[in-house]
């Protein structure tokens, strides 16, 4: 685990606070999804007392609950800050959002102890490559077939290798229309391309193994979320049902211990997302987890950050590039990885996490709100 003794005294924090970062189109998953615009709230710079400076996205949440318990003046180690707080929230739960922000300060102080060490974050944490291998998805449930047909080509035109979209359409009710943007996306890309399908934890067991037996002629790569995230024995009784699909499930868990449970109850893929773990070694757990039980792992979020943990991966095990999400918070991120042929290269030796948001970019496009600065 991350276990660094390194003391560290928090001395100010900057916040800037975005307005919506809006999406180029309204996009919508099998129970809701996202809507018009990136989730993004805010972007953080976080100052210890050696000059280090840690950069962020991070929520409002964060500078009500976290910001105020660090800049106290005191000086803790790593462990001490991580665990202190950790286990302060424990309350609230280990799914909660006080539980992530914990996290999130985690990411920053591994940001910080690179900077101290000169190295990249990604080869501070011990990565011996400098790319993560990437699945991309998007696929809207409004998009035409046409339009979807469109994006998975030219995913697999870029150089990748898997690609993912959306089913569950009309609640869920219409499958007729999912099963025919399947086929459609088969004769597309062809049968040497990896095609997966996300429900968004949209269907009941029974409705989840109907659509399963329906799409299995197109050969899905994997399904993700069919039903509830946290329904352990549905997922079991849903695996015994159709043991030849792969299930996929991970990223509404915040912690690794869950993961043993979907590896129990038959889940062949794990899917933690960076940007939600309670504590970050987590990934690695998960990671190995999946290697031990030979079952599929990947990590989700948002990809310039989880292409430096993709760097701990192997060929493999990939990092989720969730296009019409995360394209549009890139246009306002600097010293971002290279994208080629199904791969996000690093490309900075900037110490620790050298991704910044290009605030005069965001103020220029009228998405700067304010800033806020905070001190001990």
């Amino acid at each position: 685990m991350f276990e660094f003794a390194d003391k560290i005294r928090f001395t100010k924090a900057k916040f800037y606070h975005f307005r919506p970062i809006p999406l180029p189109k309204v996009f919508k998953d099998g129970t809701g999804g996202f809507g018009k615009f990136a989730p993004e709230q805010g972007y953080i710079e976080l100052y210890d007392s050696q000059g280090a400076c840690a950069h962020l996205t991070c929520t409002r949440n964060f500078i009500q609950t976290v910001l105020p318990l660090i800049l106290n003046g005191e000086e803790k180690t790593f462990v001490e800050w991580r665990d202190g707080l950790y286990w302060k929230f424990r309350n609230s739960g280990f799914q909660s959002s006080q539980a992530v922000e914990v996290g999130q300060l985690e990411q920053m102080m591994l940001d910080i102890l690179a900077q101290r060490a000169g190295l990249p974050l990604h080869r501070f944490l011990g990565a011996k490559k400098d790319w993560a291998a990437a699945y991309k998805g998007g696929g809207s449930l409004l998009l035409s077939d046409e339009e979807l047909v469109e994006d998975m080509t030219r995913y697999v035109s870029e150089g990748y290798r898997t690609v993912k979209f959306k089913v569950g359409s009309d609640n869920g009710t219409n499958m007729e229309r999912d099963i025919r943007r399947l086929r459609k996306v088969r004769e597309a890309v062809g049968d040497e391309i990896d095609i997966a399908v996300d429900a968004n934890q949209r269907w009941s067991v029974e409705d989840a193994c109907r659509f399963a037996n329906m799409a299995m002629p197109y050969r899905p790569a994997w399904f993700e979320e069919p039903i509830h995230s946290h329904d352990m024995n549905g997922i079991q009784r849903l695996h015994r049902m159709i043991p030849d699909v792969q299930l996929a499930f991970g990223e509404s868990m915040r912690i690794s211990y869950a993961y043993e449970t979907y590896a129990e109850k038959g889940v062949a893929h794990l899917q933690p997302s960076v940007g939600r773990m309670t504590r970050m070694w987590d990934l690695l757990a998960i990671r190995d987890l999946a290697r031990e039980k030979h079952i599929r792992f990947s990590s989700g979020g948002r990809i310039y950050l989880n292409a430096i943990w993709g760097c701990l991966y192997d060929e493999h095990e990939l990092i989720e590039f969730h296009e019409p999400i995360s394209a549009p918070v890139g246009e306002y991120t600097l010293y971002k990885p290279e994208e080629r042929d199904g791969r996000f290269y690093l490309q900075t030796d900037i110490p620790g996490n050298p991704q910044r948001m290009d605030l005069k970019k965001l103020e220029h496009d009228g998405l700067l709100e304010s800033y806020t600065t905070y001190y001990e």
